[in-house]
């Protein structure tokens, strides 16, 4: 897939604000600090799309981009930031259950894990959410370039190893570096290939 254009639509607060449209849309989620944001620029290829910051926890809103004109890209606030007030992060855990949960035009989320990282038991978590409340879901391996030889491999195989122990199917995923743009290609080609079938299905 090429990415001819790449604009800002909407930031909401609750889920009734998010855009009137029947367009899909391919949500971004992950524990605050993994490279969510450079992942998003890199993906689009635009350096300052989504804003990137040293300071994890930084974005508080349902962002819509609305890509090529055709699907949304949704940058959402990232889970586990422990320096909010417990207020402040029941407030955002509401707001990202009643979006993957309840937003009909989610097509795909694409839960961010940290390659660099033993598996967490707050990625397990929200993973076996969705798997309880049937949402679509794939997951993306973050800063692969970042990991010495031979850690990634046994990171990422580690981490599918301890989700085989409740899973019968494990969801699609991929590894990526926006530095590198590892698995930009990739990602980008699954969205394509997901927006094709939608397309054939509508035409039937």
């Amino acid at each position: 897939m090429k990415i001819n254009t790449a604009e800002f639509k909407i930031s909401s607060a609750r889920l009734d604000q998010c855009p009137a449209t029947m367009i899909p849309e391919y949500a971004f989620i992950g524990r605050s600090n993994v490279g969510k944001s450079s992942l998003i620029n890199m993906l689009t290829g635009r350096s300052a799309l989504a804003k990137t910051s040293s300071t994890p926890g930084k974005t508080l809103l349902i962002n819509h981009f609305i890509i090529n004109d055709e699907w949304f890209l949704v940058d959402l606030p990232g889970y586990g930031f422990a320096k909010r007030s417990k207020k402040e992060r029941e407030e955002l855990r509401k707001m990202i259950e009643r979006y993957v949960t309840r937003r009909e035009q989610l097509t795909n989320l694409f839960v961010l894990i940290d390659s660099r990282l033993r598996p967490q038991t707050i990625d397990l978590e929200f993973i076996r959410f969705l798997g309880e409340a049937g949402v679509p879901f794939s997951i993306i391996f973050t800063k692969a370039d970042k990991n010495k030889r031979g850690v990634l491999k046994s990171n990422v195989q580690g981490f599918l190893a301890t989700l085989k122990e409740e899973w019968e199917e494990l969801p699609p995923y991929f590894i990526s570096s926006s530095t590198s743009k590892l698995g930009r290609e990739d990602i980008l080609n699954y969205i394509e290939q997901i927006n094709g079938s939608l397309q054939q299905d509508e035409a039937i």
